[in-house]
């Protein structure tokens, strides 16, 4: 345990600086990662103090999501990773294939569900680590075939969250669409449409915000952050780099009765089709899983309602569990979603959990 300064934690000499017919250059950290960065803290600012309605987006998505994209490979760990994925230990090699595939995660990420947490109301607050953005998949505990050595449970699979610390009191967790209308499905199975080579719609008004965690759920969160550190973790105060003291190891499949990073279910609805027009008289269309109507799959959940039940199921669940008070809340027409549900609208959540139970249990026999 040291204490120092953030320009001596989690340092690493010539980790990009890569050699051409023997002669060094470190251009990739001062001009590529550089203007990555500076653009990153703007972007980092809104979003850690994101209210709805919301204030003009600008250019922070795309920022954050670049600068997400880009700490997931440019870190030890991630380089670790990458070369293992590509095959080969040559640096030059490793470096060209990151630089290529910075935006590998935009995609996925966009068509998430965005919740921002807050730990207001912990006396503990988040930790950080040298491989900063973390990805928990509740299916796969840290000795788990996905989780060795440099390695990490791809972000397409449907129960993969990602987690990304904003400030020692607010984190980012972003979940795919498919795992919150549907928790009873394979969380190591790929989402709908998984490929990450392509365009994809956010829906900024569908931020759950005003999450508060408990001090017990902070500890759980420092605790998988610690887990999937790859050397180094940081924070403020030396007795949060302990979560281990208060989080049993054998709970990583049951931290908040399986549901610790989930998005509030409620505001969730199914369908989701965008179909945009253009001035010079063209369109376009993407469904929620963000593929065209030229893919055989389009629409596909909702022409067969595949979702519609597991998400009525959920939703019950989520109220029975969790009660009447919203765990993340969203723009709802014109106005933010009420912190409380009433008691006709929590009644009707828990009925439709004990509908579709009797439906699963007549089914069943």
């Amino acid at each position: 345990m040291k204490r120092q300064g953030s320009s001596k934690s989690f340092v690493e000499r010539d980790l990009y600086t890569s050699k051409f017919r023997r002669i060094e250059t470190r251009d990739i950290e001062k001009y590529f990662f550089g203007d990555i960065d500076n653009k990153a803290s703007p972007a980092v600012d809104y979003f850690e103090n994101f209210t709805h309605p919301p204030e003009a987006v600008g250019s922070a998505l795309q920022d954050i999501l670049l600068y997400m994209s880009t700490q997931k490979l440019r870190t030890p760990k991630g380089l670790s990773s990458l070369s293992s994925k590509i095959g080969t230990n040559n640096k030059d090699v490793i470096l060209q294939q990151m630089l290529q595939l910075r935006e590998y995660h935009c995609a996925i990420w966009t068509e998430c569900i965005w919740l921002i947490a807050d730990a207001f109301q912990s006396n503990t607050k988040f930790i950080v680590s040298d491989h900063p953005v973390t990805v928990y998949n509740r299916e796969c505990g840290p000795r788990s075939q996905w989780c060795r050595e440099s390695n990490d449970p791809d972000i397409w699979l449907h129960g993969t969250h990602t987690i990304f610390p904003l400030s020692i009191d607010k984190v980012l967790i972003l979940t795919n669409l498919s795992w919150v209308r549907n928790p009873y499905q394979s969380a190591i199975r790929p989402r709908p449409n998984p490929n990450p080579f392509r365009n994809a719609i956010f829906k900024l008004l569908e931020v759950q915000i005003l999450r508060h965690l408990s001090e017990e759920e902070v500890r759980q969160i420092n605790f998988i952050i610690k887990s999937r550190a790859y050397h180094y973790i940081a924070a403020a105060k030396e007795e949060w780099l302990y979560p281990e003291e208060h989080v049993s190891k054998s709970g990583w499949n049951t931290f908040g009765h399986g549901y610790l990073f989930m998005p509030d279910p409620r505001p969730i609805h199914t369908g989701g089709e965008i179909i945009m027009g253009f001035k010079n008289g063209s369109s376009a269309a993407f469904d929620e899983y963000g593929r065209r109507p030229w893919d055989g799959d389009y629409n596909k959940e909702s022409k067969s309602h595949s979702e519609w039940d597991t998400l009525a199921w959920f939703q019950g669940e989520f109220a029975q569990l969790f009660g009447p008070v919203r765990r993340g809340r969203c723009m709802s027409v014109a106005d933010i979603d009420n912190e409380r549900d009433s008691d006709e609208f929590h009644q009707y959540h828990l009925g439709l959990q004990k509908k579709f139970y009797k439906e699963r249990r007549r089914k069943q026999t």
